[in-house]
């Protein structure tokens, strides 16, 4: 009969060959494709998807320095810098296809810590029940019987117009209306950080 040390030791050495197998089947499907997914490239790199980093590090607190933020939009991150050093780096969303966020030199224009737009939200009815969601205010026409419900945008920063920074949801991809999405904790270590005049610098 075999041993319970033995025993641990063959499913141990099992999962570790699923795991390479899988991540082998994953590549080889994939190879063929003109845009190799990230988690893809990350089986390459030798990190699982469920080895996944964190979305971003703060340590910017108590730093010297002028505060100034950096988005590049095609790595989908943000880097916030006290004088010359950086001191907080994060995953963003920013506008979709149709909606791009504008590259360019900005300062921030404003800020709030509840802000809600008046622009993007959702068209509700008596009762509560979202009739159309993710609707712009300025565009779709509004049901009848519905009214308007803006998207919350928590620690929201304006920084050009009707763009600002704000807390939201983030994939990994650009996927807003044109707004740089922050995630939740981090959206509010840049507002905290910040103050009205803070250079925003959009790169592509």
């Amino acid at each position: 009969m075999l041993s319970l040390h033995i025993i641990v030791r063959c499913s141990v050495k099992f999962q570790y060959f699923i795991q390479l197998f899988g991540g082998a089947a994953i590549i080889v499907l994939c190879s063929s494709c003109e845009e190799v997914p990230s988690y893809v490239q990350n089986l390459r790199a030798g990190a699982f998807p469920w080895q996944a980093t964190a979305s971003g590090y703060w340590k910017g607190d108590n730093g010297p320095g002028s505060p100034k933020i950096v988005v590049y939009l095609s790595q989908q991150r943000a880097y916030f810098y006290k004088g010359k050093r950086v001191v907080g780096e994060s995953t963003v969303s920013t506008g979709k296809p149709g909606f791009s966020t504008p590259p360019g030199r900005y300062h921030v224009i404003s800020k709030d810590t509840n802000h809600v737009s008046s622009e993007f939200g959702d068209y509700v009815d008596n009762h509560g029940n979202v009739v159309e969601s993710n609707v712009d205010a300025r565009k779709d026409p509004q049901p009848p019987g519905t009214y308007f419900d803006g998207a919350r945008m928590p620690y929201c920063m304006h920084f050009n117009g009707g763009y600002a920074m704000h807390e939201g949801y983030v994939p990994r991809y650009a996927a807003s209306h044109g707004c740089i999405r922050l995630p939740k904790g981090m959206a509010q270590h840049f507002f905290d950080a910040s103050r009205e005049g803070t250079p925003v610098i959009v790169k592509e």
